[in-house]
């Protein structure tokens, strides 16, 4: 088993189940899950510059530019020089990818290919509490208390853009996106695609995946 340190990322549309893998891989494999969406709140929480920066962006709902994520995401990377890691909405553009390209090379790539009816009624399905990012899912993950956070007993927000009329649009943004990412991955032969509709049905095979670069600390049937 190799012992250099592992450095992977997750791509995947919007409700594809991307927190649930990268939270399960950081648990059985002791990776650290870095969320681009994280850093981001903890950056404008703290009102940092990088972080004034985002947060115009976010208050207008446009997406936050390459240069500001990049910003935020290259300065948490230099913080874990030694570590394992799991990077997850991040890069999500060809540029952010070149930008990640100067400070390592990735070992994984996975992409999570989810049925466009699936992602669909996954995202109508959807409530966030937006202080802390927690996303619940009336199907598979409901809170305790309906419309209520678990840990704070603040409400839930359905965001405008989980609403259907959104959904279509936000997926074929991403596609767009996405596509010279998942391109320049394969070319290096470090993308691995996963389809389906169920979280647990792909889980096997990207625990197997992991298995063979890195020791478990965890085995897969602890879900």
């Amino acid at each position: 088993m190799a012992s250099k340190l592992l450095r992977a990322v997750i791509l995947g549309p919007p409700g594809s189940g991307k927190g649930t893998v990268c939270q399960r891989i950081a648990q059985s494999f002791g990776l650290q899950h870095l969320s681009s969406g994280h850093f981001l709140r903890e950056n404008i929480k703290a009102n940092t510059e990088v972080g004034d920066m985002a947060k115009q962006y976010i208050e207008k709902g446009l997406l936050v530019p390459d240069h500001v994520i990049t910003r935020v995401m290259m300065s948490e990377l230099e913080n874990r020089r030694s570590q394992h890691w799991l990077l997850d909405g991040f890069p999500r553009t060809l540029v952010q990818a070149e930008a990640l390209d100067k400070i390592c090379e990735l070992d994984l790539v996975i992409t999570l290919n989810i049925p466009f009816e699936t992602l669909k009624d996954r995202l109508r399905r959807r409530w966030i509490h937006p202080p802390s990012g927690r996303v619940y899912n009336l199907d598979f993950n409901p809170p305790h208390v309906h419309g209520i956070d678990d840990v704070t007993g603040e409400p839930l927000v359905q965001q405008e853009d989980d609403k259907p009329e959104a959904v279509a649009a936000r997926l074929r943004q991403y596609k767009d996106v996405a596509k010279p990412v998942i391109e320049l991955y394969k070319s290096r032969g470090v993308l691995h695609q996963f389809s389906g509709t169920e979280t647990n049905k792909i889980w096997p095979y990207v625990y197997t995946l992991f298995s063979n670069k890195i020791t478990p600390i965890q085995s897969k049937e602890a879900y």
